[in-house]
């Protein structure tokens, strides 16, 4: 049971940024929201975070705003058990209700811990393979990226790859496909099989660039859900999240996006025909942008031809016309893509400060 409320409590008065960092912070992928005695309020999940990001809430916004979306869904009054229950007890709850978090109470009601399910598990949730695409060649990176693949450049003490590699092997992903072409017996040199960095790792030369999505058709299609990432990508998204809102909503492909500002340097006329409908000056559009990092479920594999070019947006677009379901998992975490020189600087600055 983890007890510590100081990362797992907040007031009622709390923000939702207050909340983002708390979560942050605990890694325990929920809050507590409690009234100034330490009595449950209300619970809100990581998944419940995200969707709210999505609907450009703003972080200054009150926690009373989400637990007021769940008043009409089944989770309107929280799950909770007592102290005295037993462990049997609690693990019983947590399935029955399909949920990940059971918050503890006392008799006066009043929060003492919390269960999570991952405490009754001895493995990762849902099972799992990976592919990293590492067949990039960098060009607006150059001349970094002249006699090395980009995902081989150090951040750091050690190449972005392997830091990659490293998040997987964390969340029990234990075989990771690498996708290479440009300098690609780089990475073999410095990986081999895998074993030192503690995964298995399948090597998938693309002998010509096969697009964003193309190399995937050259691996043995999967029987269960495969993570699929960009090599370039520099983040602190907790994938476990990514994967458990990824089932929830059933989804067939699930991208991860960030938010993007733009800010309009000129005033904006929205025009119906020849008619002004609205005027606003230098408006700030709020955009969500894809961040390389993608959930495929198996029945995906068969829009993809052996061999052939094949762009991650057309597999999608492909998908959707077919009515598949898509879903989009907004990242709140740290994320980068370094393409660009001052995003490699970026990366560098980032990297003395944070331990990833």
């Amino acid at each position: 049971m983890f007890t510590d409320l100081t990362l797992l409590c907040l007031p009622e008065s709390s923000t939702i940024g207050e909340v983002l960092a708390l979560m942050d912070q605990s890694k325990l992928g929920v809050a507590l929201v409690v009234d100034s005695e330490g009595r449950l309020k209300g619970v809100i999940t990581d998944g419940d975070m995200r969707r709210a990001i999505l609907t450009h809430i703003s972080l200054e916004s009150s926690t009373e705003v989400i637990l007021q979306s769940k008043e009409k869904s089944p989770f309107a009054h929280p799950i909770t058990s007592a102290i005295s229950d037993d462990r049997g007890t609690y693990l019983e709850l947590l399935q029955k209700h399909n949920i990940l978090h059971l918050p503890i109470l006392d008799d006066t009601k009043k929060v003492v811990g919390l269960v999570m399910l991952d405490d009754f598990l001895n493995g990762p949730r849902h099972p799992i393979h990976a592919v990293i695409m590492a067949g990039g060649k960098g060009t607006r990176l150059l001349p970094l990226t002249e006699g090395i693949p980009k995902p081989m450049l150090h951040v750091g003490s050690r190449p972005l790859l392997e830091i990659i590699i490293e998040q997987l092997r964390n969340i029990g992903v234990q075989r990771v496909n690498l996708t290479t072409h440009h300098n690609g017996d780089k990475i073999f040199k410095h990986f081999g099989d895998g074993k030192k960095f503690g995964v298995e790792l399948n090597y998938v030369t693309e002998n010509q660039p096969l697009g964003t999505a193309g190399g995937l058709s050259l691996l043995e299609p999967p029987d269960h859900t495969m993570l699929v990432i960009n090599g370039d990508i520099l983040t602190q998204v907790d994938f476990k999240s990514m994967l458990d809102f990824h089932y929830l909503h059933k989804a067939d492909i699930t991208i991860g996006v960030k938010r993007y500002d733009v800010q309009v340097p000129f005033g904006v006329v929205e025009c119906e025909g020849p008619l002004v409908r609205e005027v606003s000056e230098k408006p700030a559009l709020n955009l969500f942008v894809n961040a390389g990092i993608y959930l495929l479920e198996p029945m995906v594999y068969r829009y993809l031809q052996d061999g052939e070019v094949c762009h991650m947006t057309d597999l999608i677009q492909n998908l959707l016309r077919d009515e598949g379901k898509v879903i989009s998992f907004p990242i709140h975490e740290y994320w980068l893509d370094i393409g660009r020189p001052e995003d490699y600087e970026q990366a560098q600055g980032y990297i003395r400060t944070e331990e990833l």
